[in-house]
């Protein structure tokens, strides 16, 4: 079966508005001050704080990727014919459009509250 058409029967979004919601997750954290960056390598035993959104927006880029490849460990599999394999991948990849899907929801919201 043609790459395209497996990835649409396991997903309703496109390979491709996956890799353009990498692009635009890694646009926003090369678009951080260079203060925001440095405030992120500190993890609160300093100040006291930690940076949140910072670290939700990493959630959500580290989930796509993930997701983006395990569908090449997918192929691997299959081609190996390695049945036990195909199936670990396809659970890990559906757990990380999951937690891709629910990180996108969390950071829309906390990125629409006021202040």
């Amino acid at each position: 079966m043609p790459k395209a058409l497996r990835w649409g029967a396991l997903c309703p979004w496109s390979l491709h508005d996956w890799r353009d919601t990498i692009v635009r997750v890694n646009s926003w954290l090369s678009d951080l001050p260079e203060e925001h960056a440095m405030k992120h390598e500190e993890t609160g035993a300093v100040t006291g704080t930690k940076d949140k959104d910072y670290d939700l927006i990493w959630f959500v880029q580290a989930c796509l990727k993930n997701a983006l490849k395990l569908d090449t460990y997918i192929d691997d599999a299959e081609r190996s014919g390695d049945q036990q394999l195909v199936e670990l991948f396809r659970r890990a990849q559906a757990a990380s459009r999951k937690g891709a899907e629910e990180g996108k929801d969390l950071l829309t919201e906390r990125l629409n509250q006021p202040g």
